[in-house]
């Protein structure tokens, strides 16, 4: 596999080819911005300090935020692209790491055409790393219809779509007949948590759910983009118990898998609720790649440490032996000097020079 940096290189001239321009941002910013949408965030620790002005200060960990928070508001649209370290805890040694993320988001007025657009870098910037990926896609607007038909109130949704996101069909099951819902909302509810497979495999039994517009809405927004992803539809799969809180999410939300990777590499969604919260009216989606877990893939193994080893003897000037090491270099080939070959070392040509 390529190295990360050339994947990040590629993702950058992808983006920009689509007519995004770059976001940078500073390691810190006020800690208020991301204190005041801590649910936001994959984490709610953060890393921070006090400033020489007394203000509170934080290792940035989101980008999203940043740039909702700096984006003009207005017609139109907002196409930026970054490629930025944020500094979480890691679910893995519970400790802050420095995770390197490229990503996009588009603000402004979202139609077909851009939700479509994003999804479909979305499954380019997968294939930019590899030809086998899958992208999972999931819309909100039919969970929260059903929630909707079931007169579910608020403070109880979050706890239900937990559960679709675990996939915990008996404990779904269980809290539905507690909340006293119909018996066809609990079984579309769990019968949706179960729902995974290609778009024409999915769209058919979505269809016998619908019951109110929100539903109705949802469904044809997810026809219209598996549509749009054309030949790419072999790399999609429609997946319900993909969910987000709906405090802050909307519509689309998706995830990129790799094969070789336990967790998804990308993450995604539509927010504009996020975008209500900090007083704007318009709308958003975006998402992120998470480099630092491509370094989790296997690399192939060099043969060689070296093209050429280059051997000298004790009493060989340094001038002759530098000498020939440059000649080789030009000829495209790379050189390990050595006085005498480690135990070990692997290399392709012995070049001796007396």
């Amino acid at each position: 596999m390529e190295g990360t940096e050339r994947i990040a290189g590629r993702l950058r001239e992808l983006y920009r080819q689509h007519g995004y321009v770059q976001y940078k941002m500073s390691k810190f910013e006020p800690y208020d911005l991301y204190g005041r949408n801590k649910d936001f965030l994959v984490s709610e620790r953060i890393l921070t300090f006090t400033d020489t002005d007394g203000r509170l200060m934080a290792l940035k960990p989101d980008v999203t935020l940043s740039i909702i928070k700096n984006a003009k508001g207005g017609g139109g649209l907002q196409k930026v692209y970054y490629h930025e370290n944020v500094y979480r805890v890691s679910s893995s040694t519970h400790g802050f790491r420095e995770i390197m993320q490229a990503g996009l988001e588009c603000l402004g007025e979202i139609d077909l055409t851009a939700m479509g657009e994003v999804l479909l870098l979305a499954a380019k910037s997968l294939e930019t790393v590899s030809g086998d990926y899958l992208l999972d896609v999931s819309h909100l607007g039919f969970a929260a219809g059903l929630l909707d038909a079931g007169d579910v109130a608020e403070a109880d949704r979050r706890e239900i779509l937990a559960r679709m996101g675990e996939k915990n069909v008996p404990a779904l099951a269980a809290r539905c007949r507690e909340l006293g819902l119909a018996e066809r909302v609990a079984a579309d509810l769990v019968g949706l948590t179960g729902l995974y497979g290609r778009p024409a495999e999915v769209l058919p039994a979505l269809r016998g759910m619908v019951r109110n517009d929100r539903m109705a809405a949802a469904l044809e927004e997810l026809e219209a983009v598996c549509a749009l992803l054309g030949d790419r539809g072999d790399h999609l799969r429609l997946d319900f118990s993909i969910v987000n809180d709906m405090r802050y999410y909307n519509g689309f939300i998706f995830r990129g898998y790799l094969p070789g990777l336990p967790s998804g590499v990308l993450a995604g969604g539509r927010y504009d609720n996020l975008l209500r919260k900090m007083d704007r009216q318009d709308a958003a989606i975006g998402f992120a790649v998470y480099l630092d877990l491509l370094e989790r893939l296997e690399q192939p193994k060099e043969r060689f440490d070296a093209d050429v080893l280059l051997l000298y003897q004790k009493d060989t000037p340094p001038a002759v032996v530098l000498q020939a090491a440059e000649e080789c270099r030009r000829q495209g080939r790379s050189v390990r000097v050595e006085r005498q070959a480690p135990e070990g070392l692997a290399f392709r040509t012995i070049q001796e020079v007396r």
